[in-house]
C-alpha cells in the first residue's frame, strides 16, 4: 500500500485529484471510495432517461451508434448523446444570468476546486419548502463553526436529494413542465450578496434544481451571482455526506466554448 498527500494550493489540488481518479477508482454512479488520505464521495448524478431537467428544457439522450463485434473480430462500441445545458448535476456559468460573465470554458481551473462549506437547513425546509437561506442562517453557522473562508463553495443542503429522480416531488409539483408551480428551497438574494462581497466565495451549489426557490420569478440568487463573475452547480447529490466544513471539492464541467452551463462531475474528498 502506498499513501498520497494532498496540496492545498488549488492548482496542486486539482491535480491530485485528477491523479486520484484516473488511478485509484472507478465510481460508478453516486457512490464513494476509501482510501489513505480520506473519503472521495460522487456528488454526482448519472445521466440516464431519469435525469431531472428544468422544466421545458430538451432532456438528456443517449442511444447506441454502433455496438457489437467487427467483421474483424474486434469489439466497438460508441454513441450519441444530446442534452440541454441546464439539468441533472450541472453547473451554471456566470453568463447565464449575466451578460459580460465568464461562460463555462472561461472560469478559472482555482475556481474549480475549493473548500466546501456545507450550510444545514433541512429542519426548516421540511416545514417550509419555499424556504430561503437568510443572512441570519450564515451567521448562526459562523456562530458555530468560524467564519466562511475566501474562495471556498458555498453549498446549501435542503434534503431534496430523498425525492431524486421522482420528478414531481423533487419540483415540488404535480406539473412539473409548469415552471410556474414549482416548490422547493434555495438562497435569497441577500444570502448570496453577503458571500459574494462580505465572504469572497467563489461559487454555490445546492441539492434541488436551482439556487432560487421554485417560486421564484425573477430569479434574483442568479442574477445577483452571475453578476460578481461567480458560478453555481445545482442538483448535487449525496450532499449530506459532507460535514459542514473541512472537505475538498472538485468540479469539472464539461468545458462547453461559450456555454451557459452544462454537465458537472463534482467529488469531495472527505477527511
Amino acid at each position: 500500500m502506498f499513501s498520497i498527500q494532498i496540496s492545498h494550493h488549488p492548482i496542486l489540488c486539482w491535480i491530485s485529484f485528477i491523479g486520484i481518479l484516473m488511478s485509484l477508482i472507478s465510481i460508478e454512479g453516486c457512490q464513494s471510495t476509501k482510501h489513505s488520505t480520506g473519503t472521495l464521495v460522487d456528488l454526482t448524478y448519472p445521466f440516464d432517461e431519469h435525469t431531472i431537467y428544468w422544466p421545458n428544457n430538451q432532456p438528456f439522450h443517449w442511444e447506441k451508434s454502433s455496438w457489437g463485434h467487427t467483421h474483424q473480430g474486434y469489439w466497438y462500441a460508441s454513441g450519441v448523446f444530446s442534452a440541454s445545458e441546464h439539468g441533472g448535476t450541472h453547473l451554471d456559468a456566470p453568463l447565464h444570468f449575466a451578460e459580460f460573465g465568464w461562460s463555462v470554458d472561461e472560469i478559472p481551473l482555482t475556481h474549480l476546486t475549493a473548500e466546501a462549506i456545507v450550510l444545514d437547513i433541512r429542519s426548516q425546509a421540511s416545514s417550509n419548502p419555499d424556504y430561503t437561506l437568510r443572512v441570519e442562517d450564515i451567521a448562526q453557522w459562523e456562530g458555530q463553526h468560524g467564519s466562511i473562508p475566501r474562495n471556498s463553495i458555498v453549498f446549501l443542503l435542503t434534503g431534496w436529494g430523498q425525492f431524486w429522480p421522482d420528478t414531481s416531488r423533487y419540483l415540488g409539483s404535480l406539473t412539473p413542465h409548469d415552471s410556474t408551480t414549482l416548490h422547493f428551497p434555495g438562497f435569497s438574494a441577500e444570502a448570496v450578496s453577503f458571500l459574494v462581497n462580505q465572504r469572497a466565495i467563489v461559487g454555490i451549489g445546492i441539492d434541488t434544481a436551482s439556487i432560487d426557490p421554485g417560486q421564484s420569478k425573477t430569479f434574483q440568487a442568479h442574477q445577483v451571482l452571475g453578476q460578481a463573475n461567480r458560478f453555481a452547480i445545482e442538483n448535487v447529490a449525496q450532499l449530506e455526506r459532507l460535514p459542514p466544513l473541512g472537505a475538498s471539492i472538485t468540479a469539472l464541467p464539461m468545458k462547453i466554448k461559450g456555454g451557459t452551463g452544462g454537465p458537472v462531475r463534482v467529488i469531495a474528498l472527505v477527511p
